[in-house]
């Protein structure tokens, strides 16, 4: 499977399907971050809340000794590698998902490529800085994949799972199904640790062209840290690391790295994710009861509700100090969706009773 040296050229596909919802191309760069404020209360980030804990934020302090030296990734890839019973060759630690996807970008000689939709966005808004611009496979309702919908030519094939912001699980033996010798394609894991056991992960399973994107900085609190990884072929985990910045991930991110996949770190994920279930149940039954509708059987730790007048409440709710994710910067989803982070049980019946508030408060 072909990888660029320089470049992968572009593309003249049209990327929306007739009749989908279109998006602005500059809406793809919007995340939750920039829905909160000074004095909201957060639902808008999918970052687990009173991270890291104790014996993490240790670690990275002691790491803090080692800065004068350049940082070395050799022993967090063989310990990355050796959790998901992989080759240190099949592992590239990133910095955070995201530049995970703008390697993938750089190096993928694709012809068409293909982004699976509703799907976080910034794989397409990776391939779009290159010159790409991908085909749009829009799920429709209730956004499982159906591998059928995906064009056999696609050389590139790009989808999450969980997805962000439907939180829907695809079952692992759906997306193998699009594995092909000639194809390059990249499951998206970043919320995979919020589903106990991860059953439907790919990333200890090897196809062809199979690539996995795994965060640290979600279920951990790490987001100002950056920290994730990719697992692949070694001769494309090779083309990336060759296209990375030297020493791009940094000490303290390198020991994140390490501690994370450590059974303590895994055993404390999976509690977490047992526990998590039970509040997004809470959440999606009081999202339910206001009359919204739910996107069923979410698995991530966050929720995708369409309700009537989203943008409108989305405002008042910020008016009543809750800040949630606009949602139709997603390609397939449009202004009556809305995407709420699971949170405890105690912020989650408060922000119920806003909204209750703000829905009440809309003009007849």
């Amino acid at each position: 499977m072909p990888v660029a040296s320089d470049d992968c050229g572009s593309t003249d596909h049209e990327p929306d399907q007739a009749g989908q919802h279109v998006v602005d191309h500059h809406g793809l760069r919007h995340h939750g971050d920039s829905e909160v404020g000074p004095g909201l209360v957060d639902l808008a980030v999918n970052v687990r809340q009173g991270m890291p804990p104790e014996w993490l934020r240790e670690i990275l302090i002691s790491s803090m000794s080692e800065i004068s030296a350049y940082p070395n990734a050799e022993r967090a890839t063989r310990i990355v590698a050796e959790h998901h019973g992989r080759n240190p060759d099949e592992v590239l630690l990133t910095v955070g998902a995201a530049e995970a996807f703008t390697l993938l970008a750089r190096v993928c000689a694709t012809a068409k490529p293909v982004v699976v939709h509703p799907q976080f966005t910034e794989p397409e808004a990776a391939l779009r800085a290159v010159g790409l611009v991908p085909d749009r496979v829009v799920l429709p309702e209730p956004f499982v994949l159906d591998a059928s919908l995906v064009p056999d030519e696609a050389d590139l094939v790009m989808i999450g799972n969980p997805t962000n912001p439907t939180s829907v699980l695809h079952p692992a033996a759906t997306i193998a199904k699009l594995a092909r010798e000639w194809r390059y394609l990249v499951v998206d894991e970043a919320f995979a640790d919020c589903v106990p056991g991860e059953p439907e992960s790919l990333a200890s399973v090897r196809l062809p062209g199979l690539v996995v994107v795994r965060s640290l900085t979600k279920t951990w609190g790490l987001a100002g840290l950056r920290i994730g990884y990719v697992i692949g072929p070694p001769e494309l985990v090779a083309a990336m690391r060759e296209a990375q910045p030297l020493w791009a991930v940094s000490t303290p991110a390198l020991a994140a790295a390490e501690a994370c996949v450590s059974p303590r770190a895994q055993a404390e994920a999976a509690r977490w994710a047992e526990e998590m279930a039970g509040r997004r149940q809470v959440l999606a039954d009081g999202l339910t009861a206001l009359g919204g509708y739910v996107v069923p059987e979410a698995r991530g730790s966050f929720v995708c509700v369409r309700l009537p007048h989203a943008l409108r409440l989305r405002t008042l709710l910020r008016e009543k100090g809750f800040a949630v994710r606009r949602a139709d910067t997603f390609p397939g989803l449009g202004p009556e969706w809305l995407r709420v982070a699971v949170r405890d049980d105690e912020t989650t019946a408060a922000f119920l009773a806003a909204l209750k508030e703000a829905r009440d408060d809309l003009p007849a």
